[in-house]
């Protein structure tokens, strides 16, 4: 990469719609939280754990990820992750977040739901005061946790539901389709929430999901989703209804090394509107949003143009009022006429 791209890339103004707040853990702050809340680890320094972040696929990494959500137990601890998420991410000039939360994998610890939400909404509210950076969240529902669960979930977010955007569907694909939510996602529809979901890449049945979260449950945007290529009939469903897919390069690479280049470019080829994000950064190799622009830029060669565009889906595609949009949209306009 050359220093003028990459200097490009680095003051580019961003907006994140895929990631994951628990998998934002870094290495170091697991060391805290275990040495604060008496967790033992089984290594003893930072560099020790991230090599351990060793993975080949959806299940393996989900193992890795669900021992690090152990760790966190109290207030301050959802607190400091999400405040250390966002310090980082407004250094790299992201001028808004939506970020998933899976409060079941908390709750079904015995961590009240107000414990976790509380810790991450005044993280929130000391981060856009702190760093300029406007964040909202996206509960997600545990796809291998049972539908009642997910039901006993959104009903305990309702006292909440002013600090929710919408609502999301992540973890195991396999034998959990997004049919199996749709009583849920009906309720926070109705509520008027947002809707999106997971589709990971080359997961059983997974253009069943995709056409499912597409045709029945109307999702907003599919998060991943690259296996649509596979199907010219749902490539021709997301563009008709405008669908944004949220692309990781992160994850995608290690499922299917090299396919960033094919698909990445086949996704925009096609007429599919994408956007870039760093889904789990933590175990990533601290890969957040600058470094996954560069990694698809790389991969992908994509343009100035092209990468202006895809964080223009990125705003456009951000579920906030049109007058704070247009705010965003006016920096980024500004920032495209320095270039010219």
């Amino acid at each position: 990469m050359t220093g003028s791209i990459a200097a490009f890339i680095d003051a580019l103004p961003k907006a994140e719609l895929h990631v994951h707040l628990e998998g934002t853990l870094e290495a170091s702050l697991k060391m805290a939280l275990a040495h604060r809340n008496d967790h033992p680890l089984k290594d003893s320094s930072a560099e020790a754990i991230r090599a351990g972040y060793t993975y080949h696929d959806l299940l393996s990494f989900l193992n890795l990820y669900y021992e690090g959500v152990e760790l966190l137990r109290t207030e301050q601890d959802f607190y400091d992750l999400c405040h250390q998420y966002l310090r980082k991410v407004a250094s790299q000039n992201v001028l808004y977040a939506e970020m998933f939360f899976d409060p079941q994998l908390h709750t079904r610890r015995g961590i009240p739901f107000a414990t976790v939400i509380t810790g991450i909404t005044r993280a929130r509210k000391d981060a856009e005061r702190d760093f300029g950076i406007r964040s909202q969240l996206i509960m997600c529902f545990v796809r291998e946790m049972s539908a009642e669960s997910a039901d006993e979930t959104f009903t305990q977010a309702l006292p909440y539901l002013d600090d929710i955007i919408g609502v999301g569907l992540d973890s195991y694909e396999t034998g959990n389709p997004p049919a199996k939510f749709a009583h849920v996602f009906a309720r926070a529809r109705a509520a008027g929430l947002h809707v999106t979901m997971h589709c990971d890449l080359d997961q059983e049945n997974t253009h069943e999901h995709i056409r499912q979260a597409l045709d029945d449950l109307a999702s907003e945007r599919i998060d991943h989703g690259l296996n649509v290529l596979d199907r010219p009939e749902l490539v021709a469903r997301a563009r008709a209804r405008d669908i944004v897919f949220t692309i990781c390069p992160s994850p995608n690479d290690v499922i299917r090394p090299g396919c960033g280049r094919r698909d990445l470019r086949g996704m925009l080829d096609a007429g599919l509107r994408i956007t870039i994000n760093s889904d789990d950064p933590g175990y990533m190799n601290s890969a957040y949003m600058t470094e996954c622009l560069r990694s698809a830029q790389q991969t992908a060669d994509l343009t100035r143009a092209e990468l202006l565009a895809i964080s223009r889906n990125a705003f456009d595609s951000a579920w906030i009022p049109d007058a704070e949009r247009r705010q965003y949209l006016d920096a980024l306009d500004r920032f495209a006429a320095l270039q010219a």
